[in-house]
């Protein structure tokens, strides 16, 4: 099948959105589909207004809906909101050309919590948005029924995986530290909450790796803490098998795949009680849940870490990718295009 992928994010961001794209491509190139991504690197860009490193392309309307009508796809997949997504819907529907649609970000908290916009107003938008799509995505059960209380429809799952070589139980090489480690991977801005761990009054050191416009706050507030920047994923695992416990403070992520990183190199979770980690951990015991989360650091340090290895195996890519291409609706394009 010739299926383009249209993404507002794309490399070089570092997020679980170009994670799970990246991923889902080679492994239906693997199965053989043909697999097309048509991305901000393709045009021209701007920088988003809160968020300066993530670039938009805002004027590539004309241009976008061109390379669809070139590509002329079997299926087409929007998976975000931005301008490409706002292009890409509009030429399908121009067209009649059935699309599928997915929900990888919780768009509206992020949106309060940047700019105090009401959640009503930019989940009114979304609705808008993925009501013509033959399916709308959803990563987890929990966000399928959030979706839905929204008043969503064609909602179906699409669940995430993790590479199990890349990030798997090593000996660690970085001991050069107070342990226990606690650790945070991820972006670092308001949205994920990276304060309410940095704040909390933990034995051993804390550990941040990743990037975002609440670093150099956040380092200048709490500057004990120890930085280590953007990683790439061989050395990224090295760091998960040298911390005690994964620390997730974010209340507003619809999956995080951090936690089955961080799980793969058997390094137990600590985390609220929320949509993410209610779903990615389950009633399994590789983790702790609490909405006191020093609490959940506290005891995440007596899991074994072959109880969180075997737990993030239950999780394939391949098995996520089959999912995500059963949910695809194919259209063979017509001069008309």
């Amino acid at each position: 099948m010739k299926v383009m992928i249209v993404t507002d994010a794309w490399s070089p961001q570092v997020n679980g959105v170009v994670r799970t794209l990246s991923t889902t491509r080679r492994e239906m190139e693997a199965m053989g589909h043909q697999v097309e991504i048509l991305s901000p690197l393709e045009f021209r860009t701007l920088p988003c207004p809160t968020y300066p490193d993530i670039r938009l392309s805002v004027l590539a309307g004309n241009a976008a809906r061109k390379r669809i009508r070139d590509y002329a796809p079997h299926a087409l997949h929007i998976a975000t909101e931005g301008p490409l997504g706002l292009a890409a819907r509009r030429y399908a529907l121009d067209n009649d050309l059935p699309f599928t649609t997915a929900y990888h970000t919780r768009f509206p908290e992020y949106v309060k919590a940047r700019t105090g916009i009401p959640l009503a107003w930019t989940y009114r938008f979304l609705r808008w948005f993925h009501g013509p799509a033959r399916a709308v995505m959803a990563p987890t059960p929990a966000v399928k029924t959030d979706l839905e209380a929204f008043g969503f429809d064609n909602v179906v799952l699409w669940s995430r995986g993790v590479d199990l070589d890349v990030f798997r139980m090593q000996d660690s090489h970085r001991l050069d530290t107070e342990h226990p480690i606690f650790l945070y991977v991820g972006r670092v801005a308001v949205e994920k909450n990276v304060e309410a761990f940095l704040k909390l009054d933990l034995p051993g050191s804390k550990w941040v790796v990743g990037d975002g416009p609440a670093l150099a706050g956040l380092r200048a507030q709490y500057p004990d803490a120890h930085y280590l920047g953007v990683m790439k994923q061989p050395e990224l695992a090295e760091v998960y098998a040298a911390a005690d416990v994964f620390v997730f403070p974010s209340k507003t992520d619809t999956f995080g795949l951090v936690l089955l990183e961080a799980m793969a190199c058997g390094l137990p979770v600590a985390a609220y009680p929320v949509t993410g980690p209610i779903d990615v951990l389950g009633d399994s015991p590789a983790g702790v849940l609490h909405d006191d989360l020093r609490q959940a650091c506290i005891a995440a340090l007596d899991i074994d870490r072959r109880t969180a290895r075997a737990h993030a195996e239950k999780f394939s890519w391949r098995a996520a990718t089959e999912q995500f291409v059963g949910h695809l609706h194919p259209a063979m394009h017509t001069s008309s295009c």
